[in-house]
């Protein structure tokens, strides 16, 4: 079996070296390559956004580059987590880049021909934000694919330590490049650093993993079953809330870093570059130190430092003139942005078994990029009106009132959760074969428990409730019979009988203890009877 499609070994304990992850031939080269792609990035980032500063004034078409950016993202992530979770996620990821490395040397040209005015500079964005979105869920979702999933905070970690490398080296260069060749150049750069890209990925041939033991999802399916998995899973619900609290806020300094730049701190395109570069250093010094931090505080009292630390930065750069301590800003947004997003991203990657990882990790892309795309319309629009001090002044205190509001959403990072199928579920008794497609199907369970523990029975079912639910199930619910009080009559109910297959698949081994909680209950010293039901056939007409 070749390297790249190996499952790694889980023996590797907890506490191994935050570099422990490159002993993995692949991760190691796919990092290197997302490295160098976002180099190019965040270069291609810069210019745009520099250069929509030199086409208009207007701060609003300023901060809608940021949105054109992120917008696609929060549109089209869920749909793209539905694609990843289904398909070949390397053959996706090799397709995309291909389009995108087209529209970025169709922009350079753009740019280079004097051809380039605000609304195509958008259009260009919009582009290359829609790529981005089919890119971004099955990046991330291939990561426990090349390395043990004890190793997996630390592989996140890396990956966070990569961008904010690539955001330290990118605008760095890009300011130089601007000041030296032009703004067509860096666009140019960013389509050679997808070629790059293109070429690790197509020497990779892993695939998605290992053979599918059921037929894939249909799309639109797909996506309701990711929607359904985050409306049950209460982890990834909890992250959800969290990153709305900070990313609504701390977007306001992202999509006004353009002008606070020339006109807050009077610098050139040198200059915000230098801020940008600022930002990305501070992320890396911040992740050197915070699985230390992680440890001493905890993933809930990381993420509010971070967002404590993003008010204290949108204070500084509204009332200072200093440009040494716009510097020190940055390098304080970069670490605290670092913190809050690693923290989010570990509690989803730990929240989410690997049928259901892309869509689940969209849906942090969507909240992330909705509140970006959001956050920069609304910010530029605010400070088109009342101005970029007093816009800044009105984020932070947002930032702080979120703190409190959103702390009792706690998130998770524990990698001992064992999301790996269980298969403990008994196959279901046919008298004859069942098409797949049939449905919807019923399944009933019957419980018998003393009458003075059915509170504690029925609060453990709900619990139960969300597992069903949330791994197919449509409707669920539990009866009682009024004829033999403690006999009670669990349902559910889903669309066909391959999606019943499906739930048999989807079980976890941390399901398990929940399903005790409910067995406990129970009465007898065999399990509940399980019926299987499935609606009939309707006659042919005559």
């Amino acid at each position: 079996m070749s390297d790249a499609i190996a499952t790694p070994s889980s023996s590797v304990s907890p506490t191994a070296s935050p570099w422990a992850p490159f002993r993995h031939k692949m991760f190691t080269l796919l990092w290197v390559a997302i490295v160098v792609s976002n180099v190019g990035t965040w270069m291609h980032d810069l210019s745009a956004g520099w250069l929509m500063a030199t086409l208009t004034p207007s701060p609003l078409l300023v901060a809608s580059v940021q949105a054109a950016t992120t917008l696609p993202v929060f549109l089209f992530a869920l749909p793209a987590g539905a694609l990843a979770d289904i398909v070949d996620r390397r053959r996706l990821l090799l397709i995309v880049k291909i389009i995108l490395t087209i529209v970025a040397i169709a922009m350079s040209l753009s740019v280079y021909l004097n051809f380039m005015n605000p609304w195509l500079l958008l259009i260009f964005t919009l582009l290359m934000g829609t790529g981005a979105a089919f890119i971004a869920p099955a990046w991330q979702a291939i990561v426990p694919q090349l390395v043990p999933r004890p190793e997996l905070q630390q592989a996140i970690a890396l990956n966070s330590v990569g961008i904010n490398i690539s955001r330290a080296i990118g605008p760095a260069v890009g300011g130089l490049v601007i000041a030296v060749v032009g703004l067509w150049a860096p666009f140019m750069l960013n389509a050679i650093s997808f070629i790059f890209v293109i070429g690790v990925l197509i020497w990779w041939k892993a695939g998605s993993g290992e053979a599918r033991a059921l037929p894939a999802e249909r799309f639109t399916g797909a996506i309701r079953a990711g929607l359904r998995y985050t409306r049950e899973s209460g982890p990834v619900r909890n992250t959800l809330y969290r990153a709305i609290g900070f990313f609504l806020f701390a977007t306001c300094y992202w999509a006004l870093l353009p002008l606070i730049a020339r006109d807050l701190l009077k610098g050139g395109p040198s200059y915000y570059g230098l801020l940008l570069a600022s930002i990305g250093g501070g992320a890396v010094l911040a992740a050197l130190g915070l699985p230390k931090l992680k440890k001493i505080l905890g993933p809930n009292k990381v993420v509010a430092t971070g967002s404590a630390g993003t008010a204290l930065v949108l204070v500084i750069f509204a009332m200072s003139s200093n440009q040494i301590a716009g510097l020190g800003a940055s390098m304080l947004a970069g670490a605290s942005w670092l913190a809050v997003l690693s923290s989010l991203n570990v509690s989803t990657q730990l929240a989410l078994p690997e049928w259901v990882r892309a869509r689940g990790l969209s849906m942090l892309l969507t909240v992330y990029f909705g509140a970006m795309a959001g956050g920069s319309v609304i910010w530029g629009n605010i400070a088109g009106q009342i101005g970029v001090p007093t816009t800044l002044l009105i984020a932070a205190g947002g930032a702080a009132l979120a703190i409190p509001i959103t702390w009792r959403w706690k998130i998770i990072a524990d990698p001992s959760i064992d999301l790996t199928p269980s298969f403990h579920w008994p196959v279901p008794v046919m008298a004859s074969e069942i098409e797949e497609d049939r449905g919807p199907v019923m399944v009933t369970v019957e419980y018998q428990i003393d009458p003075k523990n059915r509170e504690a029975f029925q609060s453990a079912m709900e619990n139960y409730g969300h597992t069903r639910r949330r791994d197919g199930a449509f409707s669920w619910g539990i009866f009682e019979d009024v004829s033999a009080p403690g006999r009670f009559l669990e349902y559910f109910l889903v669309d066909s009988w391959l999606e019943h297959e499906r739930q048999h698949h989807r079980v976890t081994e941390a399901d398990i203890e929940i399903e005790k909680q409910v067995m406990q209950y129970h009465l007898g010293e065999t399990r509940p009877i399980a019926r299987h039901l499935i609606a009939p056939t309707p006659p042919k007409s005559q």
